[in-house]
């Protein structure tokens, strides 16, 4: 396989999709973070150039694949200016993997595409142990000829993809997902928090949920976590807290009143506030159950 893959952003997702293309017999050429140390670690692990700056990575990459945290940190890796990813970036194809807005992604196409190189969003609606599984479920957007040119790279990543269409198009569809499933996360928690201030066993009323219309995906991740206030961190709440204001935004654009996504990114960002942002998004029921919250806020 004769791409070299360099990556911008290791943490959770990023250093296990890096593995698992390691595996598929991909060079891992370069690594990049905002974390030195971490950046260190994981390049001696695969074999690859532990990057001080961004247009290193470039250099030695014919794919670059990102996964960093916002918009902000999207805007500054692929700056005009200096030691970015774009600089002598022709030829090149990035593949950004991070949830952030339409809008950042539509401008760094635009960038890359200025200097003669591509870009392709692929969001990702999935977590941790399938990145490393190689199962991820991604959502494309950019031009069809870049994601065909790719495609052999996301096949290994992923155990099923669509297409979605232009620039934006992906993140609009991943924004919608996590809203959704973040709603249906707050409802979950309130619904088992309710049945156990009721005096109802938890695991019986998890099994009934499981057979009506109170049945999701979320309750087959989420639900025993919450129960047992299990909250290892596969996706943040944090992470939910921005990613439902993407999808606010949108609506706000759009002309939308969205009054239960609004609610839901008001839990979340409470959560923040107390201190538990870095708990997994099963961590909200610790706003619902009764006696769980010690509050952190100031009376």
């Amino acid at each position: 396989m004769p791409e070299k893959i360099g990556f911008v952003g290791v943490g959770r997702m990023g250093s296990n999709m890096a593995r698992r293309l390691k595996d598929c017999g991909f060079t891992i050429s370069a690594v990049y973070d905002s974390r030195g140390k971490v950046a260190k670690e994981v390049a001696a692990e695969l074999g690859a150039e532990p990057c001080k700056n961004l247009a290193r990575v470039t250099e030695l990459s014919d794919i670059i694949i990102t996964v960093v945290s916002d918009d902000a940190a999207m805007d500054k890796i692929f700056a005009e200016k200096g030691a970015s990813l774009l600089k002598n970036a022709a030829g090149k194809v990035f593949v950004n993997c991070a949830t952030v807005s339409p809008d950042i992604h539509r401008t760094v196409e635009k960038r890359a595409h200025a200097i003669g190189a591509e870009s392709l969003e692929a969001s990702m609606a999935s977590s941790i142990t399938q990145a490393r599984e190689g199962s991820l479920y991604l959502m494309l957007g950019g031009e069809e000829s870049t994601y065909k040119k790719v495609k052999p790279v996301l096949e290994k990543m992923s155990n099923s993809m669509r297409y979605i269409g232009k620039a934006g198009q992906a993140a609009n569809v991943k924004a919608l997902v996590n809203m959704v499933m973040n709603i249906n996360t707050a409802g979950l928690a309130e619904g088992l928090a309710l049945g156990e201030a009721l005096g109802i066993d938890l695991a019986t009323l998890r099994e009934v949920f499981s057979q009506t219309g109170a049945n999701s995906r979320v309750l087959q991740t989420d639900g025993e976590d919450m129960q047992n206030r299990e909250h290892s961190c596969f996706f943040s709440a944090a992470h939910a807290a921005k990613d439902s204001g993407i999808a606010l935004a949108l609506a706000k654009r759009e002309k939308l009143n969205l009054p239960l996504a609004a609610a839901t990114k008001k839990q979340y960002d409470r959560m923040i506030e107390e201190g538990l942002g870095e708990l997994d998004k099963s961590g909200i029921a610790e706003l619902t159950f009764r006696g769980r919250l010690k509050s952190k806020k100031k009376k």
